[in-house]
């Protein structure tokens, strides 16, 4: 799907509908609010698609005499969506995972009423055991957008997760918490992503031993980081790369075809066992 196409009629709308004082911005943000505002309309169409909970399904295993190519098995990837979301997020994001590579995948919704990050790791951590003896699978792999990262990095550090996570994938994800938008501090959850919450307090307590590895996608457009660079994971004991993406604001991270190439390489350099202990990258998209 050519997303950067499908915006290019809404350029010369947003050029005419920014205030004058903005005119001086780069053609870069002016094409990233144009895919933002395009992203966000067709996920509200899609939206009440995914408000219904995926069907819990166990992979199809060939009979025994039947013919197979030999392909080395991948663990299970689960999708995690962020606040106020659900899984319709990931529609095409999960179509690029399915059709690179032999991987089950699975999406997780969590009500939007969610109040505590460390209740929605808790059904997480349930989830990934159910996962794990539906398919025989020792690990699974996850992808979270925004606070969907936060919940699966709390499950990971802080209950044990890093025996069941094999690799962490995160979008626009705030581990180091966000000053954005100060009014929507009246919900509990917000306040649990700012700077100084206990949440990301234990966050940053030391984790020893953690064998779990982190990819932290975050975007120099994305108007939910405060400060941006808040989105890289940031911890002495924690292996991690942090991908600068360039060009895109914080709805097109699950969204976007070249991000999306990214996700699968990441999974599959995890695959090998050729992550590195921390490395920063970098993906510019025109």
């Amino acid at each position: 799907m050519k997303i950067t196409r499908a915006v290019t009629p809404l350029l010369p709308l947003c050029e005419r509908l920014l205030p004058t004082r903005l005119a001086g911005l780069s053609m870069t943000l002016l094409k990233a609010t144009a895919l933002e505002l395009a992203i966000l309309a067709g996920h509200l169409l899609l939206y009440p698609s995914g408000m219904i909970q995926e069907r819990r399904t166990t992979p199809t295993l060939l009979p025994p005499d039947a013919t197979r190519l030999p392909t080395e098995e991948q663990p299970p990837v689960v999708l995690l969506h962020g606040f106020i979301d659900n899984r319709s997020v990931f529609v095409l994001l999960r179509r690029t995972l399915a059709q690179h590579g032999n991987r089950h995948l699975e999406s997780l919704n969590y009500s939007p009423l969610t109040c505590d990050i460390r209740k929605a790791a808790e059904l997480l951590g349930r989830h990934i055991e159910d996962i794990c003896e539906r398919t025989g699978q020792a690990q699974v792999d996850i992808v979270g957008h925004s606070l969907g990262g936060l919940i699966a990095r709390y499950y990971v550090q802080r209950l044990g997760g890093d025996q069941r996570v094999r690799t962490l994938v995160t979008l626009g994800t705030p581990h180091g918490g966000t000053r954005v938008v100060p009014l929507a501090d009246a919900h509990p959850i917000v306040r649990q992503m700012r700077p100084d919450s206990d949440v990301l307090g234990e966050l940053r307590e030391p984790a020893p031993g953690c064998r779990t590895h982190f990819v932290a996608f975050w975007s120099d457009l994305d108007h939910l980081m405060d400060p941006l660079e808040t989105a890289c994971v940031d911890h002495p004991d924690l292996m991690a790369q942090n991908i600068r993406v360039t060009g895109i604001g914080h709805l097109a991270l699950p969204v976007h075809p070249a991000v999306a190439t990214g996700i699968r390489q990441a999974l599959d350099t995890a695959r090998t066992g050729a992550h590195p202990a921390a490395r920063r990258g970098g993906l510019t998209v025109a």
